[in-house]
């Protein structure tokens, strides 16, 4: 067994008395794709916001890479390499795309104000590095060399997908966060971006382990190491693909009771 590389204990938030995680705890091991799935509303993105820092849980630890990070700055979580992207695509449309991917690479700047001014020697080097790896690993790996000056908002959906997951990347993180990367996808588009998550966790290159919110169960049971299932909340199953499928609750949480359904269909 790998080390554990993230890591909540007994997660709790809420909004205006409303519980929206309940004690959640789990473990992801470095190296895995590790999927959060369950109904819509069952808190999902939810998990995702405390681990990234959009929301603080009223109770509860977030743990990454040995560190508590429960009331870090989201920037700081950056910083130690935890990346995201999100649900509804949060690029800039109205920039080309490869700048909104170099906007991912700026926690890596290192040159002060001065030398920015005067652009030369560390800090002409510098950027001359940062732009082979966006230029020569992340837009080969994602297969957007044809759109790289276009402006983003003109794009169609599908490689803006693809364009988010580019900008998450360029901060090589160690743990990246996929909310739902499937989403809106049409199914060539779905076989792309499945292929490109498995190429970024398995490849010796990068080796990002992944944590993925997804409603596509045949992704999700296909790609995935292990996963966790939440309804309403709460942590209702975890464990292998095959495991988390048989489960009863897990099966009750998405199609309801037989009696339930059989009712609905009268």
């Amino acid at each position: 067994m790998s080390e554990v590389i993230l890591e909540a204990k007994n997660v709790f938030l809420s909004f205006r008395g409303v519980a929206a995680l309940s004690n959640v705890s789990f473990e992801v091991r470095r190296g895995e794709i590790f999927s959060i799935i369950g109904p819509n509303g069952a808190g999902k993105t939810c998990m995702m916001n405390c681990i990234n820092g959009l929301y603080n849980p009223k109770q509860g630890r977030l743990i990454f890479k040995g560190t508590d990070i429960t009331k870090m700055s989201p920037h700081r979580r950056a910083a130690m390499g935890l990346s995201r992207t999100f649900q509804k695509i949060e690029l800039f449309g109205g920039m080309t795309v490869l700048d909104n991917i170099r906007l991912g690479r700026h926690l890596h700047l290192t040159s002060g104000v001065l030398s920015s001014c005067i652009y030369w020697g560390k800090t002409s080097r510098e950027e001359i590095e940062h732009r082979r790896f966006i230029e020569e690993e992340i837009i080969d790996l994602l297969e957007i060399e044809a759109v790289r000056n276009e402006v983003t908002g003109m794009l169609p959906y599908g490689l803006q997908k693809r364009i988010e997951l580019a900008r998450a990347l360029a901060l090589k993180p160690d743990v990246i966060l996929l909310d739902e990367p499937l989403a809106g996808l049409n199914l060539e588009e779905v076989e792309d971006m499945a292929r490109f998550i498995i190429d970024i966790n398995e490849d010796k290159q990068w080796q990002v382990t992944c944590v993925l919110v997804e409603h596509d169960m045949g992704v999700v049971m296909d790609l995935s190491d292990r996963v966790m299932t939440l309804n309403f909340g709460v942590k209702i199953a975890e464990g292998t693909p095959s495991e988390v499928q048989e489960n009863p609750e897990v099966i009750k949480a998405y199609l309801g009771e037989v009696e339930d359904l059989y009712v609905s269909r009268r």
